[in-house]
């Protein structure tokens, strides 16, 4: 077994430690989006960028792509139930990092916490 697998943090930042798969995964939790809505709402993401990551999510079993008939093509985004179980998930994380960025929790460089008893 890879070391890597035998940590579940691990498997969850494997999972969706890039730049963009939290907030593809934050965007669905807010419902079905088509690819063009998916984009807009996220920002400053190329095309080519949001199709990998996905490409990945979906293969993951993390978002699953429906297509329907017709043209032009229509295809749907939306969670699985592990992508919204993890979407929950990291919501601890989201408030933890709005804390650090709002410069309530401080860490020093030797990552000691200064108020820590």
């Amino acid at each position: 077994m890879n070391d890597r697998r035998k940590c579940g943090v691990n498997v969850v930042f494997d999972l969706v430690g890039s730049k963009w798969k939290p907030t593809i995964l934050w965007r669905l939790s807010e419902g079905d989006r088509r690819f063009a809505e998916l984009r807009r709402a996220i920002g400053p993401i190329s095309e080519k960028v949001l199709t990998e990551q996905l490409r990945e999510l979906s293969r993951d079993g993390l978002v699953l792509r429906t297509a329907g008939n017709g043209f032009p093509l229509r295809v749907d985004y939306r969670l699985t139930a592990d992508g919204a179980e993890l979407n929950s998930l990291l919501d601890p994380i989201a408030e933890w990092g709005e804390r650090v960025g709002a410069g309530t929790v401080t860490v020093q460089a030797d990552g000691t916490d200064p108020d820590a008893p």
